[in-house]
């Protein structure tokens, strides 16, 4: 997604379907500091990123060429963003730091001649460490995550296409789960019971469609306007999705620009919906470090404050329990064309 906040939205869906997410900084003077500035763009992907539940980051530090491959520019933009990186959740030891040309190619497929002093990237997680030098190099060390088969079947649509010669086929991630043909699902929150006929991924027919994968499928007798982004397709027999009517936000960190209290009605990102959500009662503030409660029915909170709060969607939704699928169960607040919070 473009650093600019009319894509933030499509930045949202994407992000809530991915494994790993490439940072791209421009190494330009005034262009780096206005991305990484309160308001910038990069900080606000970055935050997405780790609100949403990517764990792993690659920081691209792009333009190299138009500071004329400048070692010392890089080194200022490394320490910069992994001082930002560790406040928002990431360890920057575990994140690879790549200067980039994407206009002269640059360490993008092949290591340059152009950066003598670049040494190559070096990254510790819990498997252990890995080098590289380009960043093709650091997305083929990205670390496959474990991918849940036993849970329930949650798999949120990103788009619904009408095909000719098919039918309706939504496309989605599938977050949980196995989704095969001659399975029945209903889809949460539009109500609609159907049968897949296929699965494909990459125009490959397959028997079934498994955590992790971005499949399309076809559905028997539903319309395209009968479903759409947002909605949740779940296995009909086994503990289906159903609409949220309200819900709990335990873990909700705010940081909006003035006070906000009871009737406040930002837009939600969960997953791949975006619906505007009520905050009916602010049921207590709590404490953002030790995760106890602070005050009751607080009267507004304020930014830096982290609350639970009873949410009612505006329209239907479909929402999970974190603890039982993450994936479905974290949102960011937007409000205003910014981000004001996140939660669970």
């Amino acid at each position: 997604a473009p650093g600019h906040r009319d894509f933030i939205k499509n930045m949202i869906t994407g992000t809530s379907q991915a494994d790993c997410a490439i940072l791209i900084i421009a190494a330009g003077t005034g262009e780096f500091e206005a991305g990484i500035s309160k308001d910038g763009q990069t900080r606000e992907h970055a935050l997405l990123s780790f609100t949403l539940g990517v764990r792993q980051l690659i920081v691209a530090v792009n333009k190299m060429d138009t500071t004329k491959y400048s070692e010392e520019r890089f080194n200022e933009i490394v320490k910069e963003v992994s001082n930002f990186i560790k406040k928002v959740g990431y360890n920057p030891k575990s994140v690879a730091f790549v200067p980039i040309s994407g206009w002269h190619g640059d360490n993008m497929i092949e290591a340059t001649t152009n950066m003598a002093w670049y040494k190559g990237w070096e990254k510790e997680t819990k498997a252990g460490k890995s080098t590289g030098k380009t960043l093709l190099d650091a997305i083929d060390a990205i670390e496959p995550p474990s991918r849940p088969t036993d849970k329930p079947l949650r798999l949120p649509l990103q788009d619904v296409y009408k095909i000719g010669g098919i039918g309706t086929v939504p496309v989605g991630r599938v977050e949980t789960g196995v989704i095969k043909p001659g399975m029945v699902v209903t889809f949460a929150p539009s109500n609609v019971t159907t049968e897949v006929k296929s699965v494909e991924m990459h125009h490959e027919s397959l028997p079934e469609g498994l955590p992790g994968d971005n499949v399309g499928f076809n559905v028997k007798n539903v319309s395209v306007k009968d479903i759409r982004r947002g909605n949740v397709a779940p296995d009909f027999q086994n503990s289906p999705a159903r609409e949220c009517a309200s819900f709990p936000a335990p873990g909700l960190g705010m940081d909006p620009p003035g006070q906000i209290g009871n009737g406040y009605a930002p837009s939600l990102g969960c997953h791949t919906a975006h619906i505007a959500c009520k905050f009916d009662t602010l049921l207590e503030k709590i404490d953002r470090r030790s995760g106890k409660s602070i005050e009751d029915t607080p009267k507004f909170i304020k930014s830096g404050d982290a609350a639970m709060v009873k949410m009612i969607p505006t329209k239907p939704m479909c929402v999970e329990a974190f603890s039982d699928f993450p994936p479905l169960g974290r949102f960011a607040v937007r409000d205003m064309r910014q981000t004001v919070g996140s939660g669970i």
